[in-house]
């Protein structure tokens, strides 16, 4: 039955989508649209990095592919849609072991107006920034946090809007145990206060996770089977200033313990806080965020399944219901995405040397362009963005056994992570742009996955040259010196662009300085990529280099690998 399911979708797709557009129209017989995305990957044995396709993880199965089709029907304001997935023979490495096989895995229908809309089934959904819930999709990542219920959503006028939903996150093809109940509330405030120059809006919002408790495992629980959520939040903005702050609380819960394991004898609330300021006129922006978070790791259900020895489902991001990103600057350089920051949220008790009970830190970045004509701007002006972040575990006194800790609000704990970075980018000419880009950072590996703390300076440089406003080539050269764990990298990448339609490229980085030599690895990748319309055709051979793969400061571990790769997406 779940092959059935994938090639019916085929077939009431396909007919659909060979209908003239006028036609449907015409006779109201609604809109057909949707999608389709193919990733799959052929594993192959490579002596130069050891891996071995007839060793796990592979189980010799060396194909593996991640197909996704999406098909939604409009009519009115009535719409519904399915999306089917299938994994074949297995998903891509390190990918959710819940996606496994082929089967439909998220369906809705939903009724709209302008002032009321109902959904049924699987729904997207975020309060506020997503610290108290964000339900969302990332293919890349492996993350598909769907809940799976009802939502209403209301809007009486068009300062407010009302949110009530109820369901069950989906983890895998199935659903998480958690029953999650949440409303959420926007208010405009601006005309109430007869604003014309500023805009003033604000929110709150209330999560609550009822999830049964084992008394046969806990006889008293020291908590209660609903953990609730509260948030509120407010914006502001004038002229060129803006401000927002949100404030985030959930109610004393069981504190999981180093295997993941809930433990009744420590049991503590949570909070966050998160505030944004920025500046922005001619030439020049000015964006500061701060954060601070304790215990606020905020579950479907409480304990994570434990996936193999080293691993559970918190590792795949999953049935997490809340979303906190890393507030980092989110590099294209190759070399300054080896030691990415992960956001710090979890209580965590390592041993009596490395206890967390969240993070504390923030970011601040200045952009400002240099006029043309000026000395520094020459005949095209120069552009300069300066970011700065800093991350750390929160201050306060902490204790392994019994378990228990209590933080200050204000001050630094344990250094978490760092990254100073200049970015500066100039037209030299007509059609030559260059950038270059200096950045230092560190990172604290000893207290977020095990290792030696590391320090490392980046350079890079980059090169680009228009043929046409349609054609380009770019050429990019890096470097990394690093003082522990892999040590030094260097890297290089060519890019060819032909009429919006081809893309070719080569890179290559090379970890020259390590101590182990036979480990001083070529890490090179070839490919290029076809688009016609809405569909597009990409393929690579090359290595994957084994570590963190992050996409908006939300990561995932993947293992080293080397094989052929092929995209394959379009929309309709």
């Amino acid at each position: 039955m779940k092959k059935i399911y994938f090639c019916l979708s085929f077939l009431v797709c396909t007919p659909l989508f060979a209908q003239e557009n006028d036609t449907i129209e015409k006779k109201n017989y609604g809109r057909v649209y949707g999608g389709l995305e193919s990733n799959s990957q052929w594993y192959m044995n490579d002596k130069g990095t050891g891996v071995s396709q007839d060793e796990e993880p592979i189980n010799g199965k060396p194909l593996r592919s991640n197909n996704y089709l999406l098909v939604n029907y409009q009519l009115n304001n009535f719409s519904a849609g399915v999306q089917v997935e299938a994994y074949e023979p297995h998903a891509l490495l390190n990918y959710n072991p819940g996606f496994e096989g082929t089967d439909l895995a998220t369906w809705y229908a939903s009724y709209k107006t302008r002032k009321i809309e109902f959904t049924a089934g699987y729904f997207y959904e975020q309060f506020g920034s997503g610290m108290l819930l964000r339900a969302w999709e990332d293919r890349a990542l492996g993350i598909n946090t769907a809940l799976r219920g009802g939502r209403i959503i209301f809007r009486p006028s068009d300062n407010i809007r009302l949110t009530a939903l109820y369901g069950r996150q989906r983890t895998g093809f199935d659903v998480a145990k958690g029953d999650i109940y949440g409303f959420d509330s926007e208010f405009n405030l601006s005309k109430l206060f007869s604003f014309e120059e500023s805009d003033l809006a604000f929110g709150a919002s209330y999560v609550g996770r009822y999830e049964k408790i084992d008394r046969n495992r806990i006889p008293d629980p020291a908590f209660d089977d609903l953990t609730n959520a509260f948030s509120g939040r407010l914006n502001f903005i004038h002229s060129s200033f803006y401000a927002s702050a949100e404030y985030s609380y959930k109610t004393k819960d069981g504190v999981l313990n180093a295997q993941n394991k809930l433990n009744n004898n420590f049991v503590k609330p949570g909070n966050a806080l998160l505030v944004n300021l920025g500046y922005s006129t001619s030439g020049l922006g000015i964006d500061a965020t701060l954060r601070r978070t304790e215990n606020f790791k905020f579950l479907s259900e409480r304990e994570p399944v434990t996936v193999d020895l080293t691993s559970s489902s918190l590792n795949y991001n999953d049935r997490v219901l809340n979303f906190t990103p890393a507030l980092t600057k989110q590099h294209h350089s190759n070399l300054a995405n080896i030691y990415v920051y992960q956001a710090q949220t979890k209580v965590d008790f390592i041993s009596n040397t490395i206890m967390k009970a969240g993070e504390t830190g923030g970011q601040i970045d200045i952009f400002y362009d240099i006029p043309e004509g000026k000395a520094l701007g020459g005949k095209y002006g120069t552009n300069i963005a300066v970011n700065l972040s800093n991350w750390y575990n929160l201050p306060g006194d902490y204790r392994l056994t019994p378990a228990e800790y209590d933080t200050k609000f204000f001050g630094v704990g344990e250094k978490y992570f760092s990254d100073y970075n200049i970015e500066i980018r100039k037209q030299l000419a007509e059609s030559w742009h260059s950038a270059f880009y200096y950045i230092r950072q560190y990172y604290n590996k000893t207290w977020q996955e095990g290792g030696d703390k590391v320090n490392t300076n980046i350079v890079t440089a980059e090169a680009t040259y228009n043929f046409t406003p349609s054609r380009s080539i770019r050429l990019e050269g890096e470097h990394m010196w690093a003082d522990a764990d892999k040590k030094n990298w260097a890297g290089g990448t060519l890019e060819l662009n032909l009429d919006d339609k081809y893309s070719l490229y080569v890179w290559d980085i090379y970890n020259y300085g390590n101590d182990d030599p036979d480990k001083q690895t070529h890490y090179y990748n070839v490919g290029g990529a076809y688009r016609i319309g809405a569909t597009r055709i990409a393929l690579n051979y090359g290595r994957q280099r084994g570590g963190l793969v992050c996409v908006g400061g939300v990561c995932r571990y993947v293992p080293e690998s080397t094989g052929l790769t092929l995209n394959i997406s379009t929309a309709f």
